[in-house]
């Protein structure tokens, strides 16, 4: 077969002529791209912009099939077979230093990357393309093991109330109890209306005085100055009174007017979440923050969360504190905080997305994750990616953050580190290493897959469970553009709140191994306290497990291994310590994890049943069926089974191994 004949073309740096190549269009290529199919504005030449930065860990093609998979837009090659010609030393720069050779088109980027070759003696270059400004900035984020974390604010961190919304709720819920015959939710909602009067109560004083009391002794408030923000804040010094034991914050966000003054509620556990953020100085995610809030609203909620700036510094805040609908088309007014309780009619079919949050090219949504209490308020495209937490209701249900055993806001911790472990230990594992063995002589389908944070997050709105309560909770936190949609949906409510289950992890690593307790997307029965039937994903198996492992001192590993079955294409197997007590397969590696999770349960309660029974004399023999109830089968309360789907097949034997868990 002949030699296939490319394009002439003549490449340049700048002005500088660099020597003659040849241009192989993809055939496959879906893009309109003009000049036979190359992507460059001449088809005859080849302008390089300049050298992407080189990279200390990541070659070039990782990168980009990273953040613009499988965009080879054509294949370039030297037709000089000197090793002296400036063409030729490009390319030993960029595959001795690990970057490309970029040529900038518009809002597009050409990156030409240096790629070993088993057949031609001369430079060869895959061109890949990307947006503009993107590879830098993610190159970055890899180089440093480093992904994007976004936060919304209310209700998922904070709680934040004027006196204009305490009189809104307190009149609601007045009402509500008027209308109620049932004397055990009369009480409680007397509970939550006392609540709300002595926060509001609390509040007042501030208003009249700036000093509250508070437990018997009078507290001032101190004035704090709020550096600020390029093109749109002023420095300012706000009046603050901090209530660290109680999680409060008052604060004001226009100093010269008293009626924006906003009592605060920071959600517990902010602090053990920060902190791992930000652990041993290792920036482990970049963090930004979108809401539905005002901008000065906003700024001010966060600075309250991270009064040292650092996870986002002062310089950042401009671009990382995104508003959904703040802008042109919101009228602020600070002299009566209206933005916080009304919203234009043309603005409510908005959503958040990460496109939005990631305006600039900062970063690629494949490698970004979100924590929010609502996940429709998230573009579809995004949702795969959110982690939902349930909402924090300091007057609803104030104990409810302490009620699991492992904090919401831990939770999302431990979240974030598997899915940084489990991205990363893709990245290293699979695509580095099958990037090291593509060719020149490669087709572009031979590259691997890369990662996505949505591989190792699933999405699970944690409002979606339905049950046959008859009314919602009031909304808490301000009436603003964000809550009015809690507002207007539909809310299932119990005397205690009902969310899916968190996840619980006790494995810890001085340099974030992934955590094993991931989310699952399929339901179990469980019973509630009515005999109704709520969700229990397959994660609470999970979940028990590691408590168990926790509590006995020892290590759960989960080993991921090839599966023997076309259609259960993934296994794995459940280290206790060093001992295998159970192995799943499925179709997805979620999947299997949760299989083993539950077989690994069946066999400790078998082997619990045969230790005991000699002991005790009669146990029950339903201890293998699925647990049901309000917690998770292991912690409290007593259970019956509604699920007879496990089967006798199952159960896997326990067997011992010598290998240890990686």
């Amino acid at each position: 077969m002949g030699r296939r004949v490319g394009i002439t073309c003549k490449v340049y740096h700048g002005d500088v002529f660099l020597g003659e190549a040849e241009a192989f269009p993809i055939t496959n290529n879906n893009s309109s791209s003009k000049g036979q199919g190359l992507p460059f504005p001449n088809s005859n030449e080849i302008r390089i912009d300049h050298l992407a930065p080189p990279s200390e860990r990541c070659p070039p093609l990782s990168v980009l099939q990273t953040i613009s998979p499988f965009a080879v837009r054509c294949k370039v090659q030297a037709k000089s077979l000197s090793e002296l010609s400036l063409l030729h030393r490009l390319y030993l720069s960029c595959f001795q230093e690990r970057k490309s050779a970029v040529v900038v088109i518009g809002n597009e980027e050409l990156h030409l990357v240096a790629m070993p070759s088993k057949v031609e003696k001369v430079s060869c270059f895959w061109c890949c393309s990307v947006q503009t400004g993107l590879y830098t900035s993610c190159l970055g984020m890899l180089n440093l093991r480093c992904l994007a974390i976004v936060f919304d604010l209310d209700e998922t961190l904070i709680v934040a109330n004027t006196m204009k919304s305490f009189e809104d709720r307190i009149e609601a819920l007045s009402r509500r109890i008027d209308g109620e015959n049932d004397p055990i939710r009369v009480s409680g909602m007397s509970a939550e209306l006392k609540r709300y009067i002595e926060d509001k109560d609390l509040l007042k004083q501030y208003i009249e005085m700036d000093t509250v009391s508070e437990g018997g002794r009078s507290i001032s408030a101190q004035n704090e100055e709020v550096l600020p923000v390029p093109g749109i804040q002023e420095k300012i010094v706000r009046p603050i009174i901090r209530l660290l034991e109680r999680n409060i914050v008052l604060t004001r966000i226009n100093p010269e007017n008293r009626d924006t003054s906003v009592i605060v509620r920071l959600r517990p556990a902010w602090e053990d979440l920060r902190s791992y953020l930000t652990a041993k100085g290792r920036r482990r995610f970049e963090v930004y923050v979108c809401t539905m809030a005002e901008r000065d609203y906003a700024l001010e909620m966060w600075r309250l969360l991270d009064p040292d700036a650092h996870l986002i510094s002062s310089k950042q805040l401009v671009d990382r504190v995104v508003c959904v609908k703040s802008g042109k088309n919101l009228h602020v007014d600070l002299n009566s905080l209206c933005v916080f309780i009304s919203v234009g009619d043309s603005l409510t079919s908005l959503k958040k997305s990460l496109q939005h949050v990631f305006h600039d090219s900062v970063c690629h949504p494949r490698m970004a994750m979100v924590i929010d209490d609502r996940l429709q308020v998230w573009d579809d495209k995004d949702q795969p990616r959110v982690h939902v937490v349930p909402p924090f209701t300091p007057y609803y249900a104030p104990q409810a953050e302490m009620a699991n055993a492992v904090p919401v806001l831990c939770v999302a911790r431990n979240v974030a580190c598997n899915v940084r472990g489990g991205f990363f230990k893709e990245f290293d594992e699979n695509l580095l290493q099958k990037i090291y063995e593509v060719n020149y002589e490669n087709e572009i389908v031979d590259l691997p897959s890369a990662p996505d944070v949505s591989d190792y997050l699933i999405s699970e709105d944690v409002n979606s469970a339905q049950n046959n309560n008859r009314e919602g909770p009031i909304v808490e936190g301000m009436t603003g553009s964000e809550t009015e949609h809690r507002m207007n949906r539909p809310v299932n409510i119990s005397d205690e709140r009902q969310t899916k289950p968190q996840t619980l992890s006790n494995r810890s690593s001085p340099d974030d191994e992934m955590l094993v307790d991931q989310p699952f997307a399929s339901n179990r029965n469980l019973c509630n306290e009515s005999g109704q039937s709520n969700l229990l994903a397959p994660s609470m198996f999970i979940s028990v497990l590691q408590e168990i492992g926790r509590r006995c001192d020892s290590k759960v590993d989960f080993r991921f291994i090839n599966g023997s079955s076309k259609d259960l294409q993934y296994s794995v197997e459940v280290l206790f310590g060093s001992e295998k007590i159970g192995i799943g397969m499925g179709r997805t590696m979620k999947e299997a994890q949760s299989q083993a999770a539950e077989n690994a349960l069946r066999n400790l309660a078998r082997d619990y049943v045969s230790f005991i029974a000699p002991v005790a004399g009669g146990v029950d023999t339903e201890i293998t069926k699925h647990p049901c109830g309000n917690e998770n089968g292991f912690l409290k309360e007593n259970y019956s089974s509604q699920d007879e789907s496990a089967k006798k097949e199952d159960l896997l034997p326990v067997a011992s191994t010598s290998e240890n868990s990686k």
